[in-house]
C-alpha cells in the first residue's frame, strides 16, 4: 500500500531509492512552429551519485525555506516524490515551479504522480498561486504526464529557468 506523507529533510537520504530509468522513444523539441517530435530511442539509465546529491540538495533548500516535498512510500521505501519551490513566480508573481518530480520505474503508471500532483497543486492554491510552472524535461513520457494532469505549454517562458534548462517544455497548470 502507498502512503502519501510530506517529506522532511531527513527523507531526501532516500531519494537515492528512486529508480528514475526508462527507455525513451521520442523526445519534443520546441520551435518556431511549435512543438516538435523528435525520434531519439535511447535508454536513460539511473543517476550517477552526483545527480542524486543535488536532488538531496535542492529538496532539503525548498524544505527548509517554506516550499513543500511529498512522498510516496511503500512501506518504508521512496517511490515517488515531488517538491514546490518556496516562491512565487512570475510577472503576476502568481505561479509556483514544481521543482523535482519522480516516480520509480516499476510504479509508474499506477496514479502515484498524479496524486502528488494534485496534492502540491492544492498547496500552491493555498498559497496564493494560479497556476503551476512546469520546466519538464523534453522526454515523451514527461511531458505527456504533465499534459495528462492539464498543463499547457506557456508562451510566458520564465527566462530564469529557461537558462537553466534551454531544452525543456515549460508549461502552465491552471489551478
Amino acid at each position: 500500500m502507498i502512503i502519501f506523507r510530506d517529506m522532511e529533510k531527513n527523507d531526501a537520504a532516500k531519494i537515492g531509492e528512486i529508480d528514475r530509468s526508462e527507455r525513451i522513444e521520442f523526445t519534443y523539441r520546441m520551435n518556431d512552429k511549435g512543438l516538435e517530435v523528435v525520434n531519439n530511442p535511447h535508454d536513460c539509465p539511473n543517476w550517477q551519485v552526483q545527480d542524486v546529491e543535488w536532488i538531496k540538495d535542492r529538496t532539503i533548500y525548498e524544505i527548509v525555506n517554506g516550499g513543500r516535498a511529498i512522498g510516496a512510500f511503500d512501506e518504508h521505501r521512496l517511490v515517488g516524490f515531488g517538491v514546490s519551490a518556496h516562491k512565487l513566480r512570475g510577472r503576476n508573481n502568481d505561479q509556483l515551479q514544481i521543482v523535482l518530480m519522480y516516480v520509480s520505474n516499476q510504479y509508474r503508471r499506477r496514479g502515484i504522480g498524479t496524486a502528488i500532483m494534485n496534492m502540491l497543486s492544492n498547496e500552491a492554491a493555498q498559497r496564493g498561486a494560479k497556476y503551476l510552472y512546469i520546466s519538464s524535461t523534453e522526454t515523451e513520457s514527461a511531458y505527456n504526464f504533465y499534459k495528462s494532469c492539464g498543463s499547457e505549454i506557456t508562451d510566458e517562458v520564465d527566462e530564469e529557468l529557461f537558462d537553466l534548462e534551454p531544452n525543456d517544455i515549460h508549461m502552465l497548470k491552471k489551478l
